[in-house]
């Protein structure tokens, strides 16, 4: 088993272990020679690394997705941890167990797998159930759909996070459509589970998460439809079809996030914010576990929430600062109640205090200048006799 994870390691520690390198940048110090700025990952997150000495040795012999097996140290630089490499060197994938190194869901794929064909099974709508039926009987399909991520990098981006997400938004979509009677549930759970069919051919997740060409070049939306239409046959009714197809390219909500339609009728508006929710409370959940500042009870600013994130039992387990007390012990009394007091006012009763009047107004006056300006610009001012 590797040792250590990123999780286990700790500040001003001499670290001697083997990472996936999920970014390799070459920059140049001031006095232009290079240096190396990377990113060092595996299943239980990440750690930014620099080297800074010997760099034109090693530089060219790794690249992004290789294994290196590195000794450095660990300090904390602006509030996150970094790694300053001493030495590294590229590692065989031969032996290495990739599970030591990819994030990946805490359940079973065949679990979850036997969870949604149980899920499928309850659609009591023949057709719907028997295209679900089609996908999830293709082999490859299937081995797919247990392991694919359901994103890159922003929501369950880890082995067999996209089945966990669907998974997640069918017990959604079951509570939801029982508080509202007019929601078709076949309907809904139709387009749960096909929404983001597409993301195990758009996604390569060999090595690390990135887009295949088909991905770049046509999206998952677009796939989704494709493998629909494969798996369709002649005798489905055609309208409800559309209403399939519609449910699929108008998840994601807005024309401006890459559906080319918004949703136009109730489970689909339904389909794309259970989708909505879960994904956010999903990121919120990684980075909030993953965050990379050491101390205080803030996250860094997350790009795809557009803000930071509390880290609230942190924010809870600060001690607030002691109001002050007064010198003997026992609280103050305020002054209004000490001049009723001195008066011999019954308690209770709280005459106003005496408070320093204002000065009242005089009849106008005007204050000898101090200088031969100002005298200059008081008698500027002055009204002109008309």
């Amino acid at each position: 088993m590797k040792s250590p994870y990123v999780s286990e390691l700790q500040a001003n520690q001499i670290v001697t272990a083997t990472f996936l390198v999920q970014h390799k940048d070459i920059r140049q110090k001031k006095t232009g020679e290079p240096y190396l700025s990377m990113v060092l990952g595996d299943r239980t997150g990440e750690v930014d690394a620099k080297m800074w000495d010997n760099v034109a040795e090693v530089m060219d012999t790794f690249d992004r997705d290789d294994f290196l097996r590195i000794r450095g140290l660990l300090q904390v630089h602006q509030n996150r941890l970094q790694l300053t490499v001493h030495k590294l060197q590229r590692q065989s994938s031969d032996g290495v167990d990739f599970t030591d190194y990819f994030p990946a869901s805490k359940r079973d794929p065949e679990d979850m797998f036997a969870e949604l064909r149980g899920v499928i099974a309850g659609v009591q709508t023949e057709c719907l159930r028997s295209l679900l039926n089609a996908l999830m009987d293709d082999p490859e399909i299937a081995s797919r759909y247990k392991i694919a991520p359901a994103a890159k990098t922003i929501h369950h981006a880890y082995l067999g996070g996209l089945i966990e997400h669907v998974l997640s938004l069918c017990t959604l979509a079951k509570m939801i459509a029982s508080h509202y009677e007019h929601v078709d549930l076949d309907l809904l759970l139709t387009g749960v589970v096909l929404h983001d069919i597409g993301k195990i051919f758009e996604l390569s997740y060999d090595r690390s998460f990135s887009y295949t060409s088909e991905g770049q070049l046509l999206g998952h939306i677009i796939i989704a439809v494709r493998m629909m239409d494969e798996k369709i046959r002649s005798v489905f009714p055609p309208r409800l079809r559309t209403l399939i197809e519609h449910m699929v390219v108008s998840h994601h909500g807005e024309m401006e996030f890459g559906s080319p339609k918004v949703p136009l009728f109730p489970e689909a508006l339904l389909l794309h914010h259970i989708d909505n929710l879960d994904s956010k409370m999903e990121s919120m959940r990684c980075f909030l576990e993953k965050d990379r500042n050491v101390e205080g009870c803030w996250t860094g600013y997350i790009p795809s929430l557009e803000r930071s994130v509390l880290k609230k039992s942190r924010y809870l387990e600060e001690v607030p600062e002691p109001a002050p007390a007064a010198a003997s012990g026992t609280p103050a009394t305020p002054p209004v109640q000490q001049q009723a007091a001195a008066a011999g006012v019954p308690s209770g009763h709280h005459p106003r205090p005496n408070l320093p009047q204002p000065p009242q107004p005089q009849a106008e006056q005007f204050h000898k200048p101090q200088s031969p300006f100002a005298e200059k610009l008081l008698g500027a001012l002055q009204p002109k006799d008309s």
